[in-house]
């Protein structure tokens, strides 16, 4: 029987604050040792494949980096400015926050929603022990943004919208919360074909980044209903049926 969206959102809060807790996740979209999960990459090294640089690893506490959502490098290809605002979309233990806010300075400032406050707790104590001043990390749902409208020039989000049971709502929110011209780049598992229905309607596969995934044209037809252009992939890897793929779009003038 297919999960509603609410048993969904509930049994990825649990098992993400579980792996806050731990802080041993070998990667944040909820894969373990042994998992199968294409968002993850071997182990010790899975930060590096999937496109993060020694010298942006060695300015992250590790705690992180393990805690880390990760099926790419958005701010690798956000091409983040001094003084920008930016938020991370389920910013789990901070470390996409954690380089955006490296790469905006003292005069831009990151803001990451989370919906687990475990994770929240986590991301938190990794910020304060890079000593940076310009990231605050807010409990809330991504479907359900607790921002004003108009405030974010960019959105970043790694391996997370696939999470959600809502995504057109997802979309709807970043649209509303980034300013005229504001863009979003999002690092996300899609799939090319359907996947089969036992996983589909298997919680642990919602929570491992794979029974939420939606095909590519899907997944990009959502993101144009909700108001953005010029939206198109970036980079594409991985295995059939599943793929990380990296995403950019930009709210209109």
């Amino acid at each position: 029987m297919a999960k509603k969206p609410e048993e969904i959102k509930q049994h990825v809060r649990e098992r993400y604050g579980a792996f806050a807790e731990m802080s041993q996740a070998s990667c944040g979209c909820g894969c373990g040792s042994g998992s199968s999960s294409s968002c993850c990459g071997s182990e010790g090294s899975y930060a590096q494949n999937v496109g993060y640089s020694d010298e942006e690893l060695k300015n992250v506490p590790e705690a992180a980096v393990s805690s880390c959502a990760a099926c790419g490098n958005p701010t690798a290809i956000a091409g983040l400015k001094e003084g920008e605002t930016v938020l991370d979309l389920g910013s789990g233990g901070g470390m996409d926050a954690i380089l955006a806010a490296q790469k905006v300075g003292p005069k831009g400032k990151v803001i990451g929603v989370d919906m687990t406050p475990e994770m929240i707790k986590l991301a938190q104590k990794n910020v304060k022990a890079t000593g940076l001043s310009n990231v605050e990390f807010r409990r809330g749902e991504i479907e359900n943004l607790p921002l004003e409208d108009g405030t974010m020039d960019v959105i970043i989000s790694n391996c997370v919208i696939n999470l959600s049971p809502d995504k057109d709502t997802v979309f709807s929110e970043a649209y509303r919360v980034l300013r005229p011209g504001g863009r979003i780049t999002v690092s996300d598992i899609v799939t090319e074909g359907k996947l089969p229905e036992e996983v589909l309607n298997d919680p642990d596969s919602w929570a491992a980044c794979v029974s939420g995934a939606l095909e590519t044209d899907e997944y990009l037809g959502k993101i144009r209903a909700a108001g953005f252009e010029d939206v198109r992939v970036l980079s594409k890897r991985g295995s059939d049926p599943l793929y990380s793929a990296e995403v950019y779009a930009r709210k209109p003038l």
